[in-house]
Formats: structure tokens, C-alpha cells, sequence
């Protein structure tokens, strides 16, 4: 008997309509199907430019949208079905995003820990203060922080990557089983995209928690992935395994997209992407 897969899109499409009164209408995501295996956790990583329609696919995921074709199914269950507050919570405590920018995930007139010890309370149903921030402590200290670093401290004094790893540590509270992470280096230093794909990886391995990666980065893709596909106007034009693809992509998109990348180099601890 096959196990029901963590994560399964049937053929994901979604229209949008242009404007209020426009007939006009704009197909985002078109025939998207791929699997992530339940207790198999891996870094699945969703390629394209901008308009790809990548980022379309993370809110589906995520619940925000809805597929206007084909299903959306979380441990076999249509997304269109979790519509009740406790449904939706199970979801929640389950799937987590992890968003592009980390300055616009926490408000800066309110305290990061603040937003680490409600969703200690609300997602991991934490009852005491101490509970809570056994929890936010926890969750800090797999990302390589500390409750003691952020304790107290607005978004604007800690760095893009403390800041970033917070937001990490914050979807990590209710110990998820998936991660869908949107675009979650572009607006950090060069320097510190390889802490953060790193630590993917250590959760992946360590932690057992997928992660669907949305990048236009073949480079960090390359580095982090176990599976991709690449997406040009919300279609898939190749998938497979990561190094197999990147290595020799055979859609002359994918080979255009690699041709345009500048490959990680030893200095930033990644592995370029070789050639052909």
C-alpha cells in the first residue's frame, strides 16, 4: 500500500482576473503536479524569475489562495476543506512560511520576542510564561540564537540574518512537519545567504521538516535542494533531482537561466554549479 504523501499538487492552476470589470483573464499557474513523501523530509525548491508564477504556487500552498484548477492535498486532505477555525489551526501549527523579507514579517513598533511567545501560545498551546518562553528559547537555539539575544529588542536592532533566523525560529515553534520558505535569502547579505541555506539543511536532517524553497537563485538551489523544479509563466518546463538538472538542464530555459547565474564560489562556502 502506497503512504499518502506529506504534500500532493494534482494539476494546480490558478486565473486571476485582471481588474473589476475586465473580462480579461491572467493564468498565473498552469498544470503544476509534484509530491513530497511523508516521512521522507527533503528541500524541494521551486525555480523562476519574477512572474514565473513561483511565488502564486507558495500562497496556494499556504492556503492564502486557492487553486482555481486541480487539488491541493496536505497528508490526503483537499485544502478546500480546511475552512473551520480548528481545521485551519491544525494547518497552521503544521505548514509554516517563512516570507522574502524579514523586516516586513515583524512590525517595528513591536518587539520581536513578542510574536515568538504568541505563537508559543496559540500554536503550541504553551499555558505558563515559563512554558512560553521555553519554547521561543528552544526554537531560537536550533536556528543558532538565543531568547537572551532578541529578548526585548525591536526589529531594527538586530541584523537582516539575526532577524531572518528569528522568523525561522519563530515557524519552528509548533514543530511543523513543512516549511514553505518565499524568496527567504534575496533580501539578506550575500554573505549571510549560506548561514541561512545551511541551516535548511540542519533542519531537514536534524529536525526531519520539509522544505518547499521558492528562489531565482539556481546557485543556493543547487546547494540546498534534493529535488526542483523550474517554472517559466506558471508552467513546470523541467524538474528532477537538483544536481542531475542543474548540472545539465535539458529545456533551453533552464539552460538560459544557468548560463545567466554567477555560480556560488569556495569563498562563500557553496559548491558552483558545474558546467556541462
Amino acid at each position: 500500500m502506497t503512504a499518502t504523501p506529506l504534500l500532493e499538487l494534482r494539476d494546480v492552476g490558478r486565473t486571476f482576473s485582471s481588474g473589476v470589470f475586465s473580462r480579461r483573464r491572467v493564468r498565473a499557474v498552469a498544470g503544476v503536479s509534484f509530491a513530497l513523501e511523508a516521512g521522507r523530509p527533503e528541500v524541494f525548491a521551486v525555480i523562476g524569475e519574477s512572474g514565473s508564477g513561483k511565488t502564486t504556487l507558495a500562497r496556494m500552498i499556504l492556503g492564502a489562495i486557492s487553486a482555481t484548477e486541480g487539488a491541493i492535498l496536505f497528508r490526503g486532505r483537499d485544502l478546500r476543506s480546511v475552512r473551520s477555525h480548528r481545521d485551519r489551526l491544525g494547518f497552521m501549527r503544521a505548514v509554516q512560511p517563512i516570507f522574502q523579507n524579514p523586516f516586513e514579517a515583524f512590525n517595528p513598533l513591536k518587539r520581536v520576542d513578542r510574536y515568538l511567545f504568541a505563537s508559543a501560545h496559540r500554536l503550541a498551546a504553551a499555558a505558563s510564561k515559563a512554558e512560553v518562553e521555553r519554547l521561543a528559547d528552544t526554537a531560537l537555539h536550533q536556528v543558532g540564537l538565543s531568547l537572551a539575544e532578541v529578548s526585548g529588542r525591536f526589529p531594527h536592532e538586530l541584523s537582516g540574518g539575526q532577524l531572518q533566523r528569528t522568523a525561522i525560529a519563530r515557524a519552528l515553534i509548533s514543530r511543523p512537519s513543512l516549511i514553505v520558505a518565499d524568496e527567504p535569502v534575496s533580501m539578506i547579505d550575500a554573505s549571510l545567504r549560506m548561514t541561512v541555506t545551511n541551516l535548511f539543511r540542519s533542519l531537514r536532517d536534524e529536525l526531519g521538516v520539509s522544505i518547499v524553497y521558492i528562489t531565482h537563485d539556481l546557485a543556493t538551489a543547487y546547494y540546498v535542494s534534493d529535488r526542483i523544479i523550474i517554472m517559466r509563466k506558471g508552467e513546470v518546463v523541467e524538474r528532477g533531482e537538483a544536481a542531475e538538472v542543474l548540472r545539465a538542464p535539458q529545456h533551453p530555459y533552464s539552460v538560459l537561466l544557468k548560463e545567466s547565474v554567477l555560480s556560488i564560489d569556495s569563498s562563500n562556502g557553496g559548491d558552483a554549479i558545474p558546467s556541462r
